[in-house]
C-alpha cells in the first residue's frame, strides 16, 4: 500500500560524505581587480561527455490526434512537494545525451523514441548557485492512441506518475497544478509559458 512522502529530518551534510553533490569554494577577482569568494554546488557524477542530465521532451503523434507531450509527476525531498517535470534522469559515463534521453524516456514512461527532433546547446540549470548543466532532448513517438500508455521500466524506489497533455493546453495545465499546491519544475514551464506566447503574442 502507497504511503504519502514525507520528510522525516533534514541535518547538515558533510560535502566528503555526500555521493552526488559537493559544495565548493570559488575564489576569484572580479572585473575591478577586487578577489571575491563564491559557494557553490557541483555534481560529483559528471561524464566524460560534461553534460550532467538531459530533459525530454516528448512528441507523441498519433494520425487524427493532437500533438500532445509527456509530463510526470515525482516527489522532490528537497522541495518536499510532489513536482511536475518533463521526464528526465542523469547521463551514464560515456553516453550521448541523446542516447540518455533515449533510455530515460523507456524507463521513466515505457514510450519508444523513433526519431531524435532536436537536441539542445547545453543549459546551465541555477548559475548563481551550482555548475549543473543538463540539455533538453526532443524525441519523436508515433503512437496508434495517445490515450494508451505502455509499461513503465522504473529503478527500484522510483516512483513516478505520467500525464498525456496536448501541446497546445500545456501552459493551462501547469497553472492548475501550481493552483493544486503543486510545484512545476522551471524549463517545463519555460517552454510552456514561451509556446503560449507563440499563439498570442504578434511577433
Amino acid at each position: 500500500m502507497k504511503q504519502t512522502p514525507q520528510i522525516l529530518s533534514v541535518e547538515d551534510l558533510n560535502t566528503s560524505d555526500a555521493k552526488w553533490v559537493g559544495l565548493k569554494r570559488i575564489h576569484y577577482q572580479d572585473e575591478d581587480g577586487k578577489a571575491r569568494t563564491w559557494e557553490a554546488a557541483a555534481r560529483k557524477t559528471r561524464g566524460s561527455g560534461g553534460v550532467d542530465a538531459v530533459a525530454i521532451l516528448t512528441l507523441l503523434q498519433a494520425e487524427g490526434q493532437k500533438t500532445c507531450t509527456i509530463i510526470i509527476e515525482q516527489y522532490r525531498p528537497p522541495l518536499g512537494k510532489v513536482c511536475i517535470e518533463f521526464p528526465a534522469g542523469l547521463i551514464d559515463g560515456d553516453e550521448t545525451a541523446e542516447a540518455a534521453a533515449i533510455r530515460e524516456l523507456r524507463e521513466e514512461t515505457g514510450y519508444e523514441a523513433k526519431e531524435v527532433v532536436d537536441s539542445s546547446p547545453v543549459m546551465w540549470c541555477d548559475p548563481g548557485m551550482t555548475t549543473a548543466n543538463m540539455k533538453v532532448v526532443t524525441l519523436r513517438v508515433p503512437v496508434e492512441d495517445t490515450k494508451t500508455m505502455p509499461k513503465q521500466h522504473l529503478d527500484p524506489g522510483e516512483h513516478i506518475v505520467r500525464r498525456i497533455v496536448e501541446v497546445d493546453a500545456l501552459y493551462d495545465v501547469l497553472r492548475d497544478y501550481e493552483e493544486k499546491g503543486f510545484t512545476v519544475d522551471a524549463r517545463l514551464a519555460n517552454f510552456a509559458m514561451g509556446f503560449a506566447l507563440t499563439k498570442t503574442l504578434k511577433l
